[in-house]
């Protein structure tokens, strides 16, 4: 089965290098803007179907126009804009589909320099033990050393700036083995603010590590500080380097935390239930939206996706309207009203009394069990879930994701 991986590394350039980097940035930023004000005045000017172009007609032209008005585009790789004016016929495209279904998807708007500066290469892509190769850049030394644990034909590679830290992410086509069906057991995962996954088996959950909210305090000063620094000075360039750190930490502990628990649920169990969550819907509500982005909710379903094929697991997303936290997971009583406040749930007709969190998950995996299962009626289901209830309630060591659980980005 053929896949696409990404793995991520730090750059380690030198001077001259970095302002390559930067140059090849600008290159693609311009190119981006440029297509993007091309299409607008087309679409103002013309009609018919002559107001629309795509990505190859505009390289055509701005090609053309290098010899004239920007032969500065001679120094960098003819890849960074024309992969940039592909990303602008993405961004269009996506647009339109939107319009067509309904979904709110926002007009394609200009790149500011400094803002996610980043260029797309391909052709020539060779690695070495600490170094790659890149086209017009040369060999440019990685940060991590160690051998290329990959194999598979590297398609592209995208370089990023963020935090004034240079990352590269290799694009690479992978044959796998098709993913034999997982032996593990079904596991209901309810994601939560102070709890980040409670499973149905009662025997994991894995707290929250929060990386947002226990760095408030000094996100607030270091934007304190950047605000009072005169724009345009040394000083407040170091002082917004700061910032863009601490960000970047928030951004890289998340990412961590979401990976390991991704990969664990994917070869760990054969079957994952969550629960389709609206996140859009969700933030909202002005005194939890901070906390809910914090968690990554909508990146923890993506990368459960990709996983859940690449190891052989089945993943079941249950619709946002089943009443997971105010149905009974021992007798199927469903509450009229239950607020976020309350977090035992306590059933008034069998008198069951368990975690809100851990009654959400039960309900989860008990909605996905096959009906060969369910053939007896409600009291099949009653007694798997009584069953893990009891285990559940069994005090036990929590389970410790090994540090060398894979990190594809």
């Amino acid at each position: 089965m053929l896949i696409n991986k990404a793995y991520r590394y730090e750059l380690d350039p030198n001077n001259i290098q970095r302002s390559s980097l930067a140059q090849h940035a600008g290159v693609a930023r311009f190119a981006y803007n440029w297509g993007l004000e091309q299409r607008i005045a087309r679409y103002k000017n013309n009609q018919g179907d002559d107001r629309f172009t795509d990505a190859m007609k505009q390289h055509k032209l701005l090609t053309s126009l290098k010899k004239t008005e920007f032969s500065w585009m001679y120094e960098t790789s003819k890849c960074a804009p024309q992969e940039a004016l592909r990303d602008l016929n993405k961004a269009f495209q996506n647009f339109y589909r939107g319009l067509k279904s309904g979904k709110k998807i926002g007009f394609p708007r200009f790149k500011r320099r400094g803002v996610k500066d980043s260029f797309r290469l391909t052709g020539t892509i060779r690695f070495h033990e600490r170094a790659i190769q890149l086209p017009r850049i040369g060999k440019v030394r990685i940060k991590e050393k160690r051998k290329c644990y990959y194999k598979g034909r590297i398609l592209s590679v995208t370089v990023r700036r963020r935090a004034n830290k240079w990352f590269v992410s290799v694009t690479v086509e992978e044959d796998i083995l098709d993913p034999v069906s997982n032996n593990g057991t079904a596991v209901g995962v309810d994601l939560g603010v102070k709890t980040l996954a409670t499973f149905s088996d009662g025997t994991t959950n894995f707290a929250n590590p929060r990386p947002m909210g226990r760095r408030l305090r000094k996100l607030k000063q270091l934007h304190r500080s950047l605000s009072r620094k005169k724009k345009g000075s040394k000083n407040r360039e170091k002082a917004r380097l700061r910032l863009a750190q601490m960000y970047l930490r928030v951004f890289n502990i998340r990412q961590d935390t979401l990976h390991k628990l991704t990969t664990y649920l994917a070869k760990s169990h054969s079957k994952v239930v969550i629960e389709d969550l609206c996140v859009s819907w969700m933030l909202k509500n002005r005194r939890l939206a901070r906390v809910i982005a914090d968690v990554g909710f909508y990146e923890f379903r993506r990368q459960l996706e990709y996983k859940c094929q690449w190891y052989g697991s089945e993943l079941v997303v249950v619709s946002r309207t089943f009443p997971s936290s105010k149905m009974c997971s021992q007798c199927g009583h469903r509450k009229k009203e239950l607020s976020l406040s309350v977090r035992e749930y306590h059933c008034e007709q069998c008198g069951l009394e368990i975690d809100r969190d851990l009654n959400a998950a039960l309900n989860l995996v008990a909605v996905s069990l096959p009906e060969t299962e369910n053939a007896c009626g409600e009291e099949v289901r009653h007694s798997k879930s009584s069953e893990i209830c009891n285990a559940a309630s069994m005090k036990q060591e929590p389970n410790i994701i090994p540090d060398s659980m894979s990190r594809n980005v």
